[in-house]
């Protein structure tokens, strides 16, 4: 059947065997599908993510926050495989009701408080380290507009534009012009930003570059979802150049390594305990 011939039922009701890489993640209800406890390490920050561009943002503030001495930012990453359903199980729902990495649970509160949703995460840690996140004023504003941007903006990148590019079952022409149009422009309005500034707001380095920059440095540098050709990503000159400073960060380069269990293994770090696993 083409996408001409499709004729939406009356009523939806779930195909539970569907079609495509992601299906077995997908479901129209939420709560958890099984019983399991999440794990607790030693450090005050416990972290279940994957290394995805989502669960990149926070880990990379993590490996930030201690590259610039703030030592009480230690933290456990645990991996959450959700290739696997590990986000449907009743402790990670209890931790994310929305069964979406990463989630964390700061054990420095008591009751431990619960943070879910990246951009959530970034800001109440840089709230909490007093840290890449302007305090006040128009630079606090400009900082969260572009941080919300992002979350805003990536999942027309990743859902939209990969899903259909590069994981959909079938290669369909309207849903790829469609996102593609959607995701060259959202990186003209990077390249237009970045021509400008060093960084997303300035000359300050924030949580909004270390949101924006898994996703859309990703597609620039590390050919996420292998279309730097088809998006001609090479045009966005002030982008690459922006994303390749952050890349040699080597806090961007820990951070980035965290709950990966995809891509080259030297690049993989399945959890993360302390700073000596990364000379494993």
């Amino acid at each position: 059947m083409s996408e001409q011939d499709y004729t939406p039922p009356r009523v939806w009701h779930w195909e539970k065997k569907g079609e495509g890489r992601f299906a077995n993640i997908n479901r129209p209800i939420a709560g958890p599908t099984h019983e399991a406890d999440l794990p607790v390490g030693k450090h005050p920050h416990q972290l279940y993510s994957l290394g995805t561009p989502n669960g990149q943002k926070v880990t990379i503030l993590f490996e930030e926050l201690l590259a610039a001495g703030h030592a009480d930012a230690e933290y456990d990453a645990w991996l959450i495989n959700i290739l696997e359903g590990d986000q449907f199980s009743s402790g990670f729902v209890a931790a994310n009701p929305n069964s979406k990495i990463p989630a964390l649970v700061d054990h420095s509160t008591s009751p431990p408080t619960r943070v879910f949703e990246s951009g959530a995460i970034l800001v109440h840690l840089a709230e909490k380290f007093g840290a890449f996140l302007p305090t006040a004023g128009a630079a606090r504003a400009e900082c969260l507009s572009w941080l919300f941007w992002q979350m805003g903006s990536a999942p027309f990148l990743g859902g939209g534009f990969g899903h259909f590019y590069a994981y959909a079952p079938t290669k369909q022409e309207y849903p790829i012009n469609r996102f593609t149009m959607e995701a060259k422009r959202q990186l003209d309005v990077l390249n237009r930003n970045l021509a400008e500034r060093r960084f997303m707001t300035g000359d300050e380095y924030t949580i909004a570059d270390m949101a924006i920059w898994p996703w859309y440095g990703g597609v620039v540098i590390n050919n996420l979802y292998d279309a730097a050709e088809f998006l001609q990503v090479d045009s966005y000159t002030h982008v690459v150049r922006w994303a390749n400073e952050i890349a040699a960060r080597p806090a961007v380069q820990r951070g980035r390594r965290v709950n990966r269990i995809m891509g080259p293994e030297d690049e993989q770090m399945r959890e993360r305990h302390g700073p000596e696993d990364f000379e494993r």
